[in-house]
């Protein structure tokens, strides 16, 4: 299944357009982000997916501190790129989440982890990530299942507008780092492919 897109009035102001994507009745259970200013509705993520997923999350709650979360489905705002994104983990302080209502600002979270899935592998491999350095967002993890040739994990930081640089790139099966804050060797042997 692949994703849907909301046209929306190209006059519409930025609080416009998050409240359309607040108080709208969305598909229960469809991811619902705006991206470059177009509402995207996709439908849940695939068991593998969400394995990948759990198996970061497991990881970085080993490493981090209780000051710190790891959260599934917290959308973070950037405005400057029109964008409303719910990566597949952010994590950020526990204390300026538990405040939030429906979003948090990207230069709250300190990494922002994106598992591609066929229909959105685009926008975790372009979109996205111009819109999570734009925010100053320090780290970035993209799990690109559908990589030309072999899946890959690539971990992006250094953000300086909404470029990133590439840190490392390893192919399923290897080992990536991550830096401090996490100070982790992620171990993507236990990535399930396809």
């Amino acid at each position: 299944m692949s994703a849907l897109t909301v046209s929306h009035d190209p006059e519409q102001s930025w609080d416009d357009l998050v409240r359309f994507w607040e108080e709208m009745k969305w598909p229960e259970g469809s991811k619902v982000e705006i991206i470059e200013g177009i509402i995207t509705v996709s439908p849940a993520p695939a068991a593998r997916h969400n394995v990948i997923a759990e198996r970061i999350h497991r990881r970085l709650y080993s490493v981090i501190s209780e000051d710190w979360g790891v959260y599934q489905t917290m959308a973070i705002a950037v405005p400057s790129r029109l964008g409303m994104l719910v990566p597949d983990l952010v994590v950020a302080p526990v204390a300026l989440c538990a405040d939030a209502e429906t979003h948090i600002p990207g230069a709250l979270a300190e990494l922002v982890v994106e598992v591609t899935s066929k229909s959105n592998a685009r926008d975790d491999r372009v979109s996205k990530p111009a819109a999570y350095a734009a925010a100053g967002i320090p780290l970035y993890l993209l799990v690109d299942r559908y990589a030309p040739g072999n899946p890959t994990v690539t971990l992006y930081g250094e953000p300086k507008g909404d470029v990133y640089q590439v840190l490392s790139t390893v192919k399923f099966g290897e080992t990536i780092k991550l830096p401090a804050l996490f100070d982790l060797a992620l171990d993507t042997g236990e990535f399930p492919e396809g």
